[in-house]
């Protein structure tokens, strides 16, 4: 709960400064004048639908598959308008809606009217539906026609804790690329990790960095691959701040830019099975 807490004040800050209303502008005219193919799904889980978002690639070949968990906001224009990103870059994206039947009359996130609404109900999520909602959702994109059958999870506040953690629950992903989110708290969780995990991380987020010798020690004596990257002068939600700061010197604009470049790369590495 702690954490939930940091991700929403940290979430303030972003729109007092102006990053979380510019940010989503932005993503709505991506959005809109995307030229890429962009749908809804409802994917099934047991008693559960989880609504989804997906964005396709123009390319001529079966594409590697990324699963994409929102931040503490829940499934926002932001996180689409990355969902088109990764897209863009030639990967299809699939951004679930982790609130879905969660709001009133068994609405997800924009029945929740806003940040206040969401962080009320995202708190109370139980991590075996969080899991099971995961697993339905990357079962349903990889087996898509246009998949290649490879997959990777990343996130972002909330949604970076929980792709960390999934790595921890599902044997069959490429990678876990974490955004500013904590880790598994246990060395039994770590253990069950598969794949490598590249931590993207702000040099002024103090909460979250104070996590990363610990998760180096922890994933070294495990055996496992860990990489974090720390990008000086950057704070908590660089990845949505630095979309809207015009500066390229800019530590938030800096570190996204950045961030997306590594992001890219590790993904350009993955080959169909």
């Amino acid at each position: 709960m702690r954490h939930h807490l940091f991700c929403w004040l940290a979430g303030v800050g972003l729109m007092l400064i102006g990053g979380w209303g510019g940010a989503v502008l932005a993503q709505e005219n991506r959005l809109d004048t995307s030229p890429r193919h962009l749908e809804w799904v409802d994917v099934p889980n047991g008693s559960r639908t989880i609504h989804s978002f997906v964005a396709y690639p123009e390319v001529p070949n079966k594409a590697h598959a990324v699963l994409v968990i929102h931040e503490i906001f829940g499934l926002t224009d932001w996180v689409r308008g990355v969902a088109d990103q990764l897209a863009e870059a030639g990967y299809i994206a699939i951004a679930p809606d982790l609130l879905s039947g969660m709001g009133p009359s068994g609405g997800g996130t924009e029945s929740l009217r806003g940040p206040d609404g969401v962080r009320r109900v995202i708190g109370r999520l139980p991590p075996d539906q969080i899991t099971a909602d995961l697993d339905a959702v990357a079962k349903y994109v990889s087996t898509l026609p246009a998949a290649d059958g490879t997959l990777s999870v990343t996130g972002f506040c909330w949604g970076g804790g929980e792709s960390f953690r999934y790595a921890t629950n599902n044997k069959d992903l490429e990678a876990a690329c974490v955004f500013y989110g904590p880790p598994p708290a246990s060395a039994a969780a770590i253990a069950r990790i598969n794949c490598p995990v590249y931590g993207f991380y702000g040099g002024n987020d103090a909460r979250i960095g104070a996590t990363i010798p610990n998760t180096i020690k922890a994933m070294r004596a495990a055996g496992k691959t860990y990489q974090p990257v720390i990008y000086s002068g950057a704070g908590h939600g660089f990845m949505r701040v630095g979309e809207q700061a015009n500066d390229p010197n800019n530590p938030n604009r800096k570190a996204r830019n950045e961030a997306w470049e590594r992001w890219k790369k590790i993904l350009a590495g993955f080959q169909p099975r």
